[in-house]
């Protein structure tokens, strides 16, 4: 394998159409991984997470005859509570999943010399690679801690937080036979009474048209509640725009909707993910909190998910007790950090 380092956005734009061609037999594949979202996150930081002005691109690729082989989606930077070091672009806060990108039969020999091309250059060899977000199912943390133990690196692998999903069944009603009694017949309530006292309307939002005034209704939805007000900064507002009309444009996008007496009441931002649906952010009107809506709106996407073939509903990461008692069944996205040899 040969190795580069891709230092400019120009550089990593030429790239596009391999990467995600690259994406597509990885060994992760999620949305968060795709040349669309990570330029996406690039362009606004994160939604301001990371420094632009103390953030370099580090993006490292390998050519096999020619062939684009793997790619460590990388950049540098480092901030009051983190320090210097190479990072997965996308890191940390908005990004469930994180990994490299390689098909699982040339992991290892990229893991390896992706190392020791990193002992190559003198801007990299001093610096620890700190690797957010990778799913504890992934074989890159096995093959990264090999190659880190037969180059002098120091591993250590630590949990950072459960990341729920919910196992699907054949149908709503099987699905529902499988959760706890308690939790059954709470569901099942809650759907009683919203249908019992509102006229419901559920839709699913697929395609481009009008996708940004829907993600524009999400946005102000989510900024009823004090918490997420905060967190939709300017530069957030920006990423999480970018990054739903990305998924819309890639056909990910799943934006749920639950109106009440013809008021949006509640909203899911979800992504298609193969056989999984993946949860993203949700949002909710207070003045409709006795109806919970959140609640109900969950139900009405599990039956879908199931109606559409999905076989799981991933909550991702948070502990968050409703993921719980809709059937969540921990996972764990975990950190892996490489100190160079001294």
């Amino acid at each position: 394998m040969e190795f580069s380092w891709l230092r400019t956005s120009a550089e990593w734009q030429e790239l596009a159409e391999g990467w995600d061609g690259l994406f597509k037999r990885s060994i992760t594949q999620v949305p968060f991984l795709s040349y669309g979202y990570l330029s996406t996150w690039w362009e606004t930081m994160g939604g301001g997470e990371w420094p632009a002005e103390k953030s370099e691109l580090a993006v490292i690729i390998a050519r096999e005859d020619g062939a684009l082989a793997g790619i460590a989606p990388l950049f540098i930077s480092s901030k009051a509570d983190s320090p210097r070091a190479l990072r997965f672009i996308g890191s940390i806060e908005v990004s469930d999943y994180l990994d490299l990108i390689v098909s699982k039969a040339e992991l290892d020999a990229f893991c390896a010399g992706l190392l020791a091309y990193l002992q190559s250059q003198a801007e990299l060899k001093d610096l620890p690679l700190i690797l957010d977000n990778i799913l504890d199912s992934s074989p890159s943390l096995v093959a990264l801690t090999r190659a880190a133990e037969a180059a002098g690196y120091t591993a250590v692998e630590e949990v950072l937080q459960p990341s729920p999903y919910i196992p699907l069944a054949g149908s709503f009603d099987d699905w529902l036979a499988g959760i706890d009694k308690k939790q059954r017949h709470e569901i099942r309530r809650k759907l009683r009474n919203a249908a019992a006292n509102y006229e419901l309307n559920y839709y699913n939002k697929h395609d481009h048209q009008n996708c940004k005034e829907e993600m524009l209704a999400f946005l102000n939805m989510m900024r009823t509640e004090h918490a997420k007000d905060l967190f939709l900064n300017p530069k957030m507002e920006e990423f999480m725009q970018g990054a739903a009309l990305n998924a819309c444009r890639e056909g990910r996008l799943v934006l749920s909707f639950l109106e009440l007496d013809g008021v949006k009441a509640a909203a899911y931002l979800s992504f298609k993910n193969g056989k999984a649906l993946l949860v993203y952010n949700s949002a909710f009107e207070p003045e409709y909190f006795s109806a919970s809506p959140g609640w109900v709106l969950l139900a009405m996407l599990i039956e879908w998910a199931i109606e559409q073939g999905f076989e799981e509903v991933d909550m991702m990461r948070g502990d968050e007790v409703y993921k719980y008692r809709f059937g969540g069944v921990n996972r764990y996205v975990k950190r892996l950090r490489l100190d160079p040899p001294a």
